[in-house]
């Protein structure tokens, strides 16, 4: 029966047939058979020989163990052979060539071989019986001269030392006295520690004071003696209880060269010595973990968890690695549990409910159902028996190495102290890798957090930050986000936005985290745990699950469409969930989770990354909102500078085109009003503020009121005019100088328009007559704003019907393309054009050829007035 497999595939290349003995001679040792490990590696070396080097093709190496010894197979994919004939005999080569060996060998040291053929592949196969042992006996060396035997005193002394619970001596034997020189009551009561003369084994990272509260450990340390000298010893632990449950530890002390007297023999690797069999220095590190090592942190530590596990033959293993302050460990590899999602899982180390009370020092668990919980990671998992070592560099935790079985019992100390002696080797090469991937995540977390910059401060519109916000996150930090916003302290958060990597399940989530009460709104930094959208999930899929069960007789179709969707949202949030407050300006603005599907956790670099991105997510999002406010407030404030609609005159057709510079503004330096003044009578005006902008559009507001408020009282258009220049004035150093065009206009029963008209500084009025023709309808006069004394005076101007009366803004005839500009001549052209034309359809052929004149958008205001008489309708 098969108990134990360890397989590994090898490249064609040179190199790998020092890889394939190292990993036969590292599998052979981790299962306890060092007898025939040369035997092993012999056979092994030539036949992967063989094949990477004379048939060029790659080789797979599979280890079998069994309760009758190890069988061992090499395959190649060179599958041509010659058939044998029946009892004939079987050339299996020259011992004298270069090649082709592998066969004699097997047959001069397996007890049973083979070849077997398949249309792809070549298998030659071998097995090695273990030897007999004399009953009772572990080990056993050889006979030796008597001058090659060890040397010891005239009689071995084995100090006994008890320790109680605490560490203090209680009993101290006559052989401690004499080894040591304290007499019993000089050293009782004492701590054992006060007589170390070193804190720890020499090259472990077990100290004395942890290797007392193991229930078996075996180990090197110094005892500084009566007179001052250092006395190196060997020591054997056991942890014991007494008849009241008291738990207290026996210690077996030598001397150092006597060791042999206590050691348990170490099933070590081959590579302790140096050298492999064909002579040549080997690495530790790489004898346990495999040549070549992978060359990142993942592969290494995937790899580690395989050796780990195959060299105790267990049935699964497990890595972790503590955080940079010590206070969690991480799950980052294992192997032969029941799900590999426990990834990034975390635990604390010192502290709180499922910790890993043995972290820091070896620890060897008979029956985890004893002490459940001792080991999180295994909890349900079927794992009854465990070891566990720390990784330490510099005694600083890094990490921690388990391996386990589904018996119980299956392990000692003496299994402790290999898996240690194994993660001493790879503890430095894992955290320079851990290091490495570290600044690689770090140098991705800065260019990350850069173009998020970059994207956020990009735009201002709300909805488009919150879009962006989740569309950094998900799938690069979390495999779904949802954003929830704040509009004021007093307010619910609200599920503004919802995004998950399958868009077909956002709708499910979204609905879901609609019945869930939202997260309450903590300001403290950093994410925290949120369970309800996994709890609430779980039981809607239960629930899902029970009316499938109620209704498992009907038609298929009928159940499906009903369960599906419950299901696959249960397991999109199935996972860990995470919230980070998004606070700006010192108030929470809203809330951004993130989360995982079923089993999955978040690494800690993530969120430290998704706790960045969040502040600079919190900053826009508010910008957003306070740019809305604002440019809500000033659209508010500029529609109320725009005149109302435009009045019905009878007989009279009124178009207007208004268009302000600059993005977001509704109002600038340009204005025009047409307004009732009395029966009759209505008023116009089109005008031009120095400038544009918000400081132009508060002199509009001011001419615009004035003249509505002036022309009601009855005053004439230079009298309206003289006054708003004496109210510009006083405005002092707010003031800006206006052109202004104003005038009054009267329908008439013969169906033209009188017209009276004040042109102050203001580009000239246009008048198009039904023949074509275009003339300017008023005189130039000084504009406003400038002198105190204005001396104004007005024109009369009479349309007859189909006449146009065209008023615009230096905007439109100041219209550049490079050198060129549109000008007054360059309108008249236009407006040629526009004889028959509605006033409306005028005033949009003009705004369309300034706008085709250049191609640039326009960088002025400009305001377009359009007054046409109809003709009179003929019966």
């Amino acid at each position: 029966m098969i108990t134990a497999r360890a397989a590994a595939s090898f490249e064609p290349v040179g190199r790998s047939v020092a890889s394939a003995r190292s990993f036969v001679r590292d599998t052979l040792q981790g299962w306890g058979f060092a007898d025939i490990v040369d035997d092993a590696v012999v056979l092994t070396s030539e036949l992967v020989t063989n094949a990477v080097v004379h048939a060029g093709t790659s080789a797979d190496l599979l280890c079998l163990r069994s309760d009758e010894g190890v069988r061992i197979e090499v395959a190649d994919r060179y599958p041509e052979r010659e058939i044998p004939l029946q009892a004939s005999a079987i050339n299996m080569g020259s011992p004298d060539r270069e090649g082709g060996r592998g066969l004699q060998l097997c047959a001069a040291l397996a007890g049973h071989w083979g070849v077997e053929y398949t249309p792809t592949h070549k298998t030659v196969w071998f097995q090695l019986d273990l030897p007999a042992r004399v009953v009772g006996t572990r080990a056993a060396g050889p006979a030796l001269p008597a001058d090659l035997l060890p040397l010891a005193d005239g009689r071995v002394r084995v100090a006994v030392v008890q320790i109680d619970r605490t560490g203090h001596i209680t009993a101290w034997n006559e052989d401690a006295e004499d080894l040591f020189g304290y007499p019993a009551e000089q050293v009782t009561g004492k701590p054992l520690t006060d007589l170390a003369a070193w804190p720890h084994t020499p090259g472990t990272s077990t100290g004395i004071a942890e290797a007392l509260q193991l229930s078996r450990w075996e180990g090197s340390y110094g005892i500084r003696a009566a007179d001052g000298r250092v006395t190196p010893v060997y020591a054997s632990h056991l942890r014991v209880r007494d008849t009241g449950g008291e738990p207290s530890t026996v210690c077996l002390l030598v001397r150092d060269h006597e060791r042999a007297v206590l050691q348990t023999p170490l099933r070590v690797p081959a590579s302790d010595t140096g050298t492999t069999s064909d002579g040549q220095s080997t690495d530790p590190f790489e004898v346990f973990i495999g040549y070549p090592a992978p060359d990142d942190l993942d592969g290494l530590l995937q790899r580690t968890v395989e050796r780990a596990r195959d060299m105790l033959d267990g049935d699964s293993a497990f890595l972790l690695l503590a955080t940079d302050d010590e206070t969690e460990l991480e799950v980052r590899a294992s192997t032969g549990l029941p799900s590999a999602r426990q990834r990034f899982a975390r635990v604390p180390v010192e502290a709180g409910s499922g910790r890993y009370g043995s972290a820091r020092m070896p620890a060897v668990h008979d029956d985890l159902t004893a002490v459940p919980g001792a080991v999180p990671l295994l909890n349900g998992t079927g794992m009854r028996s465990v070891v566990t070592v720390p990784l330490k560099v510099e005694g600083r935790l890094t990490g921690s190495l388990g391996v386990a079985a589904e018996a119980p019992g299956r392990y000692s100390n003496e299994e402790a102290l290999r898996l240690q002696f194994a993660a001493d080797r790879i503890a430095l090469a894992v955290e320079s890798a851990r290091l490495g991937e570290l600044e690689r995540l770090r140098r991705g977390s800065l260019n990350f957090l850069v173009e998020a910059s970059d994207l956020l401060a990009g735009t201002l519109d709300r909805d488009q930050t919150l879009a962006l916000m989740a569309q950094m996150t998900v799938p690069t930090l979390a495999t779904w986000c949802a954003v929830y916003t704040i509009a004021h302290q007093a307010s619910e958060p609200y599920l503004s936005y919802v995004l998950h990597e399958d868009e077909e399940l956002i709708d499910g989530i979204k609905s879901l985290l609609s019945k869930v009460p939202p997260p309450d709104p903590v300001p403290t930094p950093g994410a925290r745990v949120w369970t309800a959208p996994a709890e609430v999930a779980h039981q809607a899929a239960l629930r899902s699950s029970m009316r499938s069960l109620g209704l498992s007789g009907g038609p298929t179709h009928q159940v499906t469409p009903g369960i599906g969707p419950t299901l696959a949202t249960a397991s999109a949030v199935g996972g860990e969930t995470v919230v980070l407050p998004l606070v700006a300006r010192n108030r929470v603005i809203g809330m951004l989770t993130l989360g995982k599907p079923t089993d999955e956790h978040f690494r800690q670099e993530i969120l430290e990354l998704a706790e960045d991105l969040s502040r600079r997510a919190a900053l826009a999002l508010d910008n957003a909102r306070l740019y809305s406010e604002r440019t809500a407030i000033s659209q508010s404030l500029q529609r109320s500078l725009l005149p109302p609609e435009l009045p019905t005159i009878e007989g009279v057709e009124v178009e207007v085109i208004y268009r302000a510079a600059g993005e977001g503004n509704e109002v600038g330096g340009d204005f025009y009003d047409v307004f009732p003044i009395r029966d009759g009578a209505y008023g116009f005006a089109i005008g031009d503020v120095c400038g544009t902008g918000p400081n132009a559009a508060a002199v509009t507001g001011l001419a615009r009121h004035a003249l509505r408020l002036l022309a009601r009282e009855g005053l004439s258009g230079p009298a309206v005019l003289e006054r708003l220049n004496s109210a510009i004035l006083d405005e002092g150093a707010r003031s800006r100088f206006l052109t202004l065009l104003y005038g009054e206009m009267r329908p008439q029963e013969d169906g033209s328009a009188e017209l009276k008209v004040v042109c102050a500084g203001h580009p000239l009025p246009l008048r198009l007559r039904q023949d074509g023709s275009v003339e300017p309808a008023a005189e130039p006069q000084p504009l406003l704003g400038v002198i105190d004394d204005l001396e104004l005076y007005e024109q009369r101007v009479t349309l007859d019907p189909g006449d146009v009366l065209l008023c615009v803004t230096d905007g439109v005839t100041e219209r550049r393309e490079g050198a060129r500009m549109l000008g007054d001549d360059g309108l008249a052209d236009v407006l040629t054009t526009c004889t028959g034309l509605t006033a409306g359809a005028v005033a949009a052929r003009i705004m369309r050829a300034v706008e085709r004149f250049a191609s640039d958008a326009p960088s002025d205001d400009m305001a377009i007035l359009a007054m046409r008489v109809p003709g009179l309708h003929k019966d």
